[in-house]
């Protein structure tokens, strides 16, 4: 599917869809069996601040193609201008890159997105 095509705000909200899923996986699978605890604990990793301390370990680690870090451009240059209370605008810019990301990986390379989400240290 070409994304390119696809608004970038659609594509970060079908990421965090994806990252959010993930996230609350991985924590069931560790015992986590209380809804409010699973929102509470998922919140450290879905969350503008949150998907920025992942997508900076996968940059440092340079585990990101040249392609990706460019589908997070795309992402973190939106022009929407509205964000978060509880962030700053560039915190939820990198992160909108980040979900976009995900949301592109879903589309077209689901082996990429499963190699990505694996690398993230849910504790």
């Amino acid at each position: 599917m070409n994304t390119k095509t696809i608004n970038i705000q659609v594509l970060a909200l079908l990421g965090d869809a994806v990252l959010s899923l993930y996230i609350r996986e991985q924590l069931l699978k560790k015992g986590i069996n209380n809804a409010n605890k699973l929102q509470e604990l998922s919140i450290a990793y879905v969350s503008a601040k949150g998907e920025v301390k992942i997508l900076k370990k996968l940059i440092e680690n340079n585990i990101l193609t040249e392609e990706e870090i460019d589908v997070i451009k795309r992402g973190r240059n939106n022009k929407k201008e509205n964000h978060p209370k509880n962030t700053d605008i560039l915190t939820y810019k990198l992160s909108t890159g980040f979900e976009a990301l995900l949301g592109e990986l879903y589309l077209n390379n689901k082996e990429r997105l499963k190699e990505i989400l694996n690398l993230i240290e849910v504790e």
